[in-house]
């Protein structure tokens, strides 16, 4: 029986898909896997027996994910499974930006009682003017799941879109080469990177400096892309027109010019079910098949099952050590990803523990 963690509420969609050899539980002890969202785990002390951890979510900084890598877990994330659910936030975000809509809304409330509220609201709405996007330049730093889907999206409401990622080449979209392309041509920009030592902070006065004047800057990332110093400056001298932001911190709720939302990018139904159904078939994947698909740190490998006996895994760092071909024999594939390799190995007929003890990896795992 293998104990799946709970380590948030996820959606039973998601659970749903174990079958009977599997236990849902919200003990960690002699789990074989996690299945968690914003719950934080640097602290967390894993058992012996977990082999896995799935984050149903992209994000991971709320992994230990170098402990987990050296430790011989793997760690998933559910790329894309929330992809249309933040660019429809984006598209909120950018309306929301050009339209005083906000502003609108509060009037009309606070106006509420007036008898002759209509006629007052026709003498007052030009107080909430704004601007369309038709026709407007929508810079997008990073043109994976979600940065390829605001840009389509706003590409069919008549925007004209300039894409920039540096490890995509798209047909479908005007991209470029130089995100100073982005800076100095765009109206809108969206940035949807992940957070690391070359994007922290990326967006920063040097970069501001670039922009045209009123630029609308979304950012429904990670608020740690943008230096929020910087930021406040930027929207004090007009360089920014709005800053639209799904990260509620004290920066960023203490600046003139913002739109703040807390963390609603993937919080739809679809989205957490999308998530929770992705998570549980990689778990799942890699649990009987030793399997490995959306892996944060090692690499994706499958292997087909040939009818063998027996299925072996090994996580190792730097080259798989000969003595994992010597041991499990020549049925194997392997792939390396950065410092972090892992290989699938089927064998004719179950390897003995004392000689897979010899193999010097990060973990070697009989899978069945």
């Amino acid at each position: 029986m293998n104990k799946i963690c709970l380590m948030n509420a996820i959606s039973k969609k998601g659970t749903a898909k174990f079958g009977a050899d599997y236990e849902m539980t919200e003990e960690l002890g002699g789990a074989s896997a996690i299945m968690v969202r914003s719950a934080v785990l640097h602290d967390t002390e894993f058992p012996d027996s977990l082999l896995a951890i799935a984050r149903a979510g992209a994000g991971v900084n709320n992994i230990p994910l170098d402990r987990c890598a050296d430790t011989g877990i793997m760690v998933f994330n559910t790329p894309g499974a929330n992809a249309n659910a933040v660019k429809e936030l984006v598209l909120a975000g950018m309306f929301l930006a050009c339209r005083d809509i906000v502003g609108g809304i509060a009037w009309a409330k606070a106006n509420k009682d007036e008898p002759d509220v209509a006629k007052k609201a026709e003498k007052e709405k030009k107080k909430f003017a704004g601007t369309e996007i038709f026709g407007k330049t929508l810079g997008v730093i990073g043109c994976g799941a979600i940065g390829y889907k605001v840009a389509k999206a706003c590409e069919a409401l008549g925007m004209d879109i300039l894409g920039y990622d540096p490890y995509l080449e798209l047909e479908d979209i005007p991209m470029t080469k130089d995100i100073n392309d982005i800076y100095a041509k765009s109206d809108f920009i969206t940035i949807h990177v992940p957070v690391l030592p070359s994007t922290k902070g990326m967006i920063n006065q040097e970069a501001f400096a670039k922009m045209k004047d009123g630029v609308v800057f979304l950012n429904f990332a990670r608020d740690t892309l943008v230096n929020e110093e910087d930021m406040k400056a930027a929207l004090a001298s007009g360089k920014v027109r709005r800053y639209v932001c799904d990260f509620a911190t004290p920066g960023t709720l203490n600046m003139d010019g913002t739109i703040i939302t807390p963390h609603l990018g993937a919080s739809t139904e679809e989205s957490e079910e999308n998530c929770a159904v992705m998570a549980a078939e990689e778990l799942m994947d890699y649990i009987e098949k030793g399997n490995v698909r959306n892996a944060v740190t090692y690499p994706r490998l499958s292997k087909e099952l040939p009818g063998k006996a027996a299925r072996y895994t090994v996580m190792f760092k730097g080259e798989l050590p000969k003595e994992a071909g010597e041991v499990l024999g020549d049925d194997i594939v392997c792939a390396v990803r950065g410092d972090y390799g892992y290989a699938i190995a089927d064998t004719d007929a179950a390897v003995p523990e004392e000689a897979l003890a010899k193999i010097p990896a990060i973990k070697v795992r009989k899978v069945f």
